[in-house]
């Protein structure tokens, strides 16, 4: 099953995450298939590929709940 998730970059305290589409049995900064887009919660800056997240959610992969956050809060901003 294809998830779509956060994998965790950045510093200790200073989180900094790129949203994957991975396998759901690997584990969150495991090996992933395809890069949609970032997103850094300090900042409020995110950059996201609507296409690409259709396309992996077309397919069959599932967002989780925070991912499905960002994304309506990114939709909803560039309007």
């Amino acid at each position: 099953m294809l998830k779509i998730r956060f994998f965790r970059k950045g510093l200790k305290k200073k989180p900094f995450y790129s949203l994957v589409v991975i396998n759901s049995k690997n584990p969150r900064n495991g090996k992933f298939i395809d890069k949609i887009g970032f997103f850094n919660p300090f900042s409020k800056l995110k950059k996201i590929d609507l296409n690409k997240f259709l396309y992996w959610k077309n397919i069959g992969a599932k967002p989780t709940n925070s991912v499905l956050k960002v994304i309506n809060e990114f939709i909803k901003n560039n309007k």
